[in-house]
């Protein structure tokens, strides 16, 4: 065993033997995203500032400009390291669970304790600032978009969906409902929401011999 540890040492560099600089640098690193997330869970997007980032991880501000050109743009990266990698896309043969399922993990994303602030001030800002406009849309915005397309043109493929269907529209139309409660706060992200989202959806982009299938789910009576 000891032996196998020295030739694994012997090809894999200890992060002892990093340059000193560069373990400093990535210690700073780590300390000021873990100060952004304790500071956003703690005090809401609102709360938090460069100066309440440098003083919470110990450093410099400009240690923070270094690498981030402003607060948005170090709680983007800070937000991105808590967002799970590589979500696979559903494929239940059906693009009415599919639909569900994607939008089941997007709740469960936008409504973690520090995520729902994080996302709410970056959109404010992304109104003022056409920078961190075109990084949120990368970085938030893009990944469950093409997702949902992926489903959608699934969906055609195997004679659910209507050929002629403009694609952006309905992505915008799924989406749309998602950001109004999120930023308003008036109602919830929850299974009710993807339900009748996903149903409503449907009875307009189902071809006609789905349109004639009973929708799975029934709206709740009131």
């Amino acid at each position: 065993m000891s032996k196998q540890l020295e030739n694994n040492n012997a090809q894999t560099p200890s992060s002892t033997k990093l340059p000193l600089n560069r373990r400093r640098n990535e210690r700073s690193h780590q300390a000021i995203l873990k100060a952004v997330a304790e500071l956003l869970e703690e005090k809401g997007y609102g709360g938090v500032s460069i100066e309440a980032i440098a003083s919470r991880a110990g450093v410099g501000k400009q240690t923070i400009y270094r690498w981030w050109s402003s607060k948005a743009a170090v709680i983007m990266e800070a937000y991105k390291v808590e967002i799970p990698h590589n979500v696979p896309i559903p494929d239940t043969g059906e693009v009415r669970e599919d639909l569900y399922q994607i939008l089941q993990q997007q709740f469960t994303i936008l409504t973690t304790t520090t995520a729902r602030s994080a996302i709410t001030g970056l959109i404010a800002e992304a109104q003022m600032d056409s920078n961190v406009a075109q990084a949120f849309r990368q970085q938030f915005v893009a990944t469950p978009r093409e997702a949902t397309r992926t489903i959608l043109v699934r969906g055609i493929t195997r004679g659910e969906l209507r050929t002629d269907l403009n694609l952006e529209l309905v992505i915008d139309a799924i989406y749309s409902p998602v950001w109004y409660r999120l930023l308003l706060k008036h109602a919830p992200l929850d299974d009710v929401l993807a339900e009748e989202l996903v149903n409503l959806v449907m009875e307009g982009i189902a071809n006609s011999r789905s349109q004639e299938e009973a929708p799975r789910w029934a709206a709740s009576p009131t």
